[in-house]
């Protein structure tokens, strides 16, 4: 079976911020989290933890000394909690399905690269059950959060394109610095919050729906 990359332009989404609104009910989780273990998590501590992984997270608020088997343990505790939050009633950003059908229908090769587990992902999946994705890297495939480009490298690989060929859709200034370091471009998704956010980033959407398969090809194909 041949191993070579294909042609075309791949887009590669992160998950949480992006395609769902989650920012609410992983912040209530992390909080219930703290709430059963006696140590409370501000708003401020858990904005600070964007693009990390769950196992990471939980040694920065709950103790560096932690064995593995308590993380594993606490970050399904987490993870648990947090789909409890959202089944049945995922929180997909505004206009995410409409992009992902526009940019599929421009051949767009798509791809979910996300530090959460795979049953998180398994919920967007079937909340977006009429959109198909050619390939998932999820928290289960990495030993590296981001700012390291693991996650997106591997979205590359398993989308069969060279990394130039892939542009990387992103809200935090961490998940930008990984896409570039895996030498992709990055869109950073600002939402509701200032520009310098993500300023770093190679081009600027506020909402879904302006993410065109034109900007995605047009950085795909730029040296710049």
């Amino acid at each position: 079976m041949s191993t070579l990359p294909l042609e075309g332009f791949g887009v590669i989404f992160d998950m949480d911020g992006v395609l769902v609104d989650s920012y609410d009910a992983h912040r209530r989780s992390w909080q219930m989290l703290g709430e059963e273990l006696g140590r409370p998590v501000g708003e401020a501590e858990f904005a600070q933890t964007f693009g990390q992984t769950s196992r990471e997270i939980i040694r920065r608020l709950f103790g560096s000394n932690r064995s593995d088997d308590e993380v594993r343990r606490l970050d399904d505790r987490k993870e648990g909690l947090y789909r409890d939050l959202i089944r049945g009633r995922v929180p997909l950003m505004s206009g995410a399905t409409e992009i992902l059908q526009q940019l599929h229908g421009a051949a767009a090769r798509l791809a979910i690269g996300s530090s959460g587990p795979p049953e998180n992902v398994r919920l967007v999946l079937e909340a977006l059950v009429i959109v198909r994705f050619d390939a998932i890297v999820t928290g289960a495939d990495v030993t590296r959060g981001k700012p390291d480009p693991q996650v997106f490298m591997f979205a590359a690989e398993r989308l069969r394109l060279a990394p130039r060929a892939c542009v990387v859709v992103e809200d935090a200034p961490v998940g930008v610095e990984a896409a570039h370091r895996a030498g992709m471009k990055a869109i950073g998704f600002v939402g509701s919050r200032s520009p310098d956010w993500l300023s770093s980033a190679d081009a600027q959407i506020f909402d879904l729906r302006e993410l065109t398969p034109a900007i995605v090809r047009n950085l795909a194909a730029s040296d710049g």
